[in-house]
């Protein structure tokens, strides 16, 4: 029994179809006409769905128009949506009155795909800069990326509040610390935030655009590159979505080796988080006790495998690093001293009344709050909600071990810190119970090439959360469309609610509590 099959069914009736191109077949898509493209996703909010992503394909070389497509979940099931705009016609009715998230999908479709979303109440340039030509559709099949773009003068207009005694803060793009550009406008009264805009793209790459011109061999490499702290979730995902086009069996010991660098790529972030959070509070102890663990578990990661953030070693049918006795005895005893100081550290976080005074009831996301910007992965679970891919959608050896998913209610920066010290731990025993289990086997096979006009889906559960993938492959079997939806595209909405009502002084820990990603969201 499907929850979400069932909430549509009624709502479409008789015009009921299957997009029987999408793999894994356990991902039902459905194909919808425009009007009813947005009575599915009232059908979608009375039953408590999310809005996992939305987006836009170019199908002009089938000769067709544009897809437009939703993907909602339901806990472990996921449900894709689609309509269809012709060429002459590229409009779609916005879903932005039933989902908070649509808000920023529709303006980034509007923006670089030329497809206009009716109804929606704000089409300022998303990704896309103001300073663009105004007809340039970077993700539309007929734009040229090897010409330069043309400079216009455009201007970004920014929500203002007004009132007595209200003025305005404007921070970034460049920051004082070596991290990537992001610009966020504050409106306070005194050091009271009445408003945060964000405007981000300051690191647009071109990067969906790029997939169309590379093979799907090359297309892995390029997906490890997307966020370079997440590399392996995101390379992951990548093939994972191939992998189900063509029908590949992943080895069995690849796939363990896959969630073994997975794991290790959680670890070492939120090692890496939680000593900047506490450094926010002027704490700096916590960051160089923090920084020094990360540090030795990203040497015995080159050590083991060339490469200290494990880029390139999940491929198409695989991985292309292995790991021997000696190795195993390594990361055992590397993990057995880490935790144990982790430990020790955690007590001196925990028993640190400054920084508990700092962390505390500070940049509360609430849960209701959390539901409706459809929030993923560390922020999701800090506010309540009980959300990982690794429980819910597990591929092997998720499948084969239990987890236990930390979730808290309160929202604030100690919960998501407190998030990530639960799963450091979770995550090392994880690391243990595979290393115990690792089968014997090859570790790559052929992964073979998707047949014309299909697509792929994956979900993965990254250190930030929840990362999406829609491959759809070409006329020809190319790449058509690769759709990437980093964790941070619907958590940088959560950043500006839970800073309302904080002071001033308070944003770059609550910003350091979240920690989204400025590159895997500028794509």
């Amino acid at each position: 029994m499907s929850v979400l099959i069932d909430a549509i069914t009624p709502v479409l009736g008789a015009e009921f179809r299957r997009d029987e191109g999408l793999h894994p077949s356990s991902i039902p898509s459905c194909i919808v006409s425009r009007e009813k493209f947005a009575e599915t996703a009232k059908a979608m909010k009375s039953v408590h769905a999310l809005l996992a992503a939305e987006w836009a394909s170019d199908e002009t070389l089938f000769g067709r128009g544009f897809g437009i497509y939703a993907c909602y979940r339901w806990g472990a099931e996921y449900l894709i949506i689609k309509t269809e705009a012709p060429f002459d016609d590229p409009t779609f009715p916005s879903l932005t009155k039933r989902f908070l998230p649509a808000y920023r999908f529709e303006r980034q479709i509007h923006s670089l795909m030329g497809v206009t979303p009716a109804g929606h109440p704000d089409l300022r340039p998303w990704i896309k800069f103001e300073d663009w030509p105004e007809d340039a559709w970077p993700l539309r099949k007929s734009f040229d990326a090897s010409k330069p773009m043309p400079r216009v003068f455009g201007e970004y207009k920014f929500v203002r509040a007004e009132g007595e005694g209200v003025y305005e803060i404007p921070v970034g793009p460049v920051h004082a610390g070596i991290i990537e550009p992001g610009h966020f406008r504050f409106q306070a009264v005194g050091e009271d935030i009445l408003n945060l805009e964000e405007r981000l793209g300051y690191v647009h790459k071109g990067i969906e655009k790029k997939f169309e011109l590379l093979s799907w061999q090359e297309g892995s490499r390029l997906a490890g590159r997307v966020s370079g702290d997440t590399t392996v979730a995101h390379s992951l995902g990548y093939c994972m979505a191939l992998e189900t086009m063509t029908g590949c069996s992943v080895p069995e010991r690849a796939q363990w080796l896959r969630a073994l660098f997975l794991e290790r790529e959680r670890i070492a972030n939120h090692l890496g988080d939680l000593g900047a959070i506490c450094n926010d509070a002027a704490f700096a102890f916590m960051l160089y006790q923090m920084s020094r663990l990360r540090e030795i578990m990203l040497r015995t990661n080159h050590k083991l495998f060339g490469h200290r953030f494990i880029m390139d070693r999940i491929i198409p049918g695989g991985v292309a690093a292995d790991i021997d006795a000696d190795g195993k005895e390594l990361i055992l005893k590397e993990l057995k001293k880490l935790l144990k100081e982790f430990n020790k550290l955690v007590t001196i976080y925990d028993e640190n009344s400054s920084l508990e005074d700092r962390v505390r009831d500070t940049g509360i996301l609430i849960p209701d709050k959390a539901r409706e910007i459809c929030a993923v992965g560390i922020v999701a679970r800090a506010s309540g909600l009980n959300l990982d891919c690794r429980m819910q959608n597990p591929f092997p050896p998720y499948d084969r071990i239990e987890l236990n998913v930390p979730v808290l209610i309160s929202g604030d920066v100690h919960a998501r810190a407190w998030v990530r010290v639960e799963e450091v731990r979770e995550s090392i025993r994880i690391i243990r119970r595979i290393l115990e289990t690792l089968p014997s086997g090859e570790i790559l096979t052929e992964a073979g090439i998707p047949a014309p006009d299909t697509s792929g889906f994956s979900a993965v559960e990254g250190w930030r959360g929840e990362i999406v993938y829609w491959l759809q492959a070409g006329p020809n079997s190319e790449i058509n469309r690769c759709m990437v939806r980093d964790p941070s595209s619907v958590n940088w909405l959560g950043l500006e609610q839970a800073v309302l009502g904080n002071i001033v002084p308070d944003f770059p820990l609550c910003n350091k509590s979240f920690n989204q990603s400025y590159s895997g969201h500028d794509l």
